[in-house]
């Protein structure tokens, strides 16, 4: 895949098809609606039952598309495939996965998920590492991203699964059991390395910047916005600016918001909302030549093409 991860995912989510139901077929959970119905990439969870502060649901789909965009929290995330495959973007690392893999999306890490059209059934469990070991916690340990044919994984995954299919009484217990022994399997055999306090916290500070970006840029694209002003709204110089926002998203700012702004002209032309000229000024495009050649260039059509199918 050629774009960055946050680009192609949020281009997905943008057009509202990356989430069938509310049902845990495709997206985050059911209660993760709420927050991700907008497009800031921070996801606030809540794990509220202090006897079993895990999520845990099962994503299941066939068909070509992001089942969730792209987003970071504190939290540790387990995505153990059971059936199928799927692809987990870390960051700008593509992450294949099949039938026994687990992939583990570590704490303040960017993440995103695609199916491939092909029958996925991706068990997910989510939780805070304090929440099972303040030892660990305190070292903050970063797990290898992908674990590929271990039999201990497996069994307690399977048991993890069957567990919550079954629900009988007491299988918040066994599960917690079983999460600790993968906990401690994990911290045995698959840490990379401890992150510095330093560090740890420029990994997140970095995320939330580039939230407070992308949630500017949406809110006040159909005005001009210079890379001077970005820079200064997350207090850093405008080069420095440049090059984390590049590293993020592999595009300049302008480029971004420019795309931000075709895909919102893109709406407001399937809905005949205006001329294509009020639509393109709507947007922020003071050039409306300028406009076209970006929208072809996009999405290989004229925007009056677009306007006459839906009149």
């Amino acid at each position: 895949m050629e774009a960055s991860i946050i680009r192609k995912a949020l281009d997905a989510y943008t057009q509202m098809n990356y989430h069938e139901n509310r049902s845990g077929r495709f997206g985050h959970g059911p209660e993760e609606m709420t927050t991700m119905q907008s497009l800031d990439l921070y996801e606030q969870k809540v794990l509220a039952d202090p006897e079993f502060p895990v999520q845990v649901f099962v994503n299941r789909g066939d068909k070509k598309k992001w089942y969730f965009a792209p987003h970071w929290h504190e939290h540790v995330e387990l995505h153990y495939v059971l059936e199928g495959k799927t692809l987990l973007h870390l960051n700008q690392k593509e992450i294949p996965a099949g039938k026994g893999s687990l992939v583990i999306v570590n704490s303040n890490e960017l993440h995103a998920g695609y199916c491939d059209g092909s029958y996925m059934e991706v068990l997910v469990i989510i939780f805070r590492m304090e929440d099972f070991s303040r030892e660990l916690a305190d070292r903050d340990i970063l797990f290898e991203s992908l674990i590929e044919k271990d039999e201990v994984i497996e069994q307690i995954m399977s048991v993890i699964n069957e567990e919550f299919r079954r629900k009988e009484i007491g299988y918040h217990l066994s599960c917690r059991g079983e999460l600790l022994k993968l906990i401690v399997h994990l911290a045995r055999r698959y840490a990379v390395r401890t992150l510095t306090e330093r560090e740890s916290d420029k990994r997140k500070k970095q995320l939330e910047r580039l939230n407070t970006v992308l949630d500017y840029i949406k809110t006040n694209y159909p005005r001009q916005i210079c890379n001077r002003e970005l820079a200064e709204l997350v207090y850093l110089s405008e080069g420095r600016f440049l090059h984390l926002f590049k590293e993020s998203m592999e595009m300049p700012p302008l480029q971004y918001i420019n795309e931000v702004r075709i895909k919102k002209a893109m709406n407001l032309l399937k809905r005949g909302e205006g001329t294509v000229a009020e639509i393109a000024n709507s947007v922020g495009f003071t050039d409306y030549n300028h406009f076209a050649r970006q929208f072809r260039k996009y999405y290989n059509c004229a925007p009056s093409e677009i306007l006459k199918k839906n009149k």
